[in-house]
């Protein structure tokens, strides 16, 4: 029988150590590879959502709106925005063919400030479920 318990601590604790990655990165100019980082740190703390949801082992997907939707979780257009965004990185670090420019520092730290809205709030609410 699968600990769906363990599942979601898994999933939470290592949402937090990929945002502290992408943080690091990012501070370090290394802005591409930071923002994969923090794209993991979103689906991983989404897929904690998804096992208390469906009591079961989250899918291995990567896209962040689909992984909101199989959680349940209402989210307002600024978070699916932000989610879709994110989706852009997880892309680029996959399959360099479709590079896109890399984000300034002030256009990543932008990002940041929403995707950290975001990712306080699913916390939180994993937390209160």
């Amino acid at each position: 029988m699968i600990n769906i318990q363990k599942q979601i601590e898994y999933w939470r604790s290592g949402a937090w150590e990929d945002w502290q990655v992408g943080l690091e990165l990012i501070g370090r100019n290394r802005i591409r590879h930071g923002l994969v980082f923090i794209h993991l740190a979103l689906e991983k703390i989404l897929k904690a959502h998804v096992c208390r949801k469906i009591n079961d082992i989250a899918p291995p997907i990567h896209n962040l709106i689909r992984l909101a939707e199989k959680a349940g979780l209402q989210t307002a257009e600024e978070q699916e925005n932000l989610l879709a965004e994110a989706n852009e990185f997880n892309i680029e670090g996959r399959y360099p063919e479709l590079l896109l420019p890399i984000p300034t520092m002030e256009e990543a730290n932008n990002f940041m400030v929403r995707a950290e809205e975001v990712f306080k709030w699913l916390t939180k609410l994993l937390e209160h479920l």
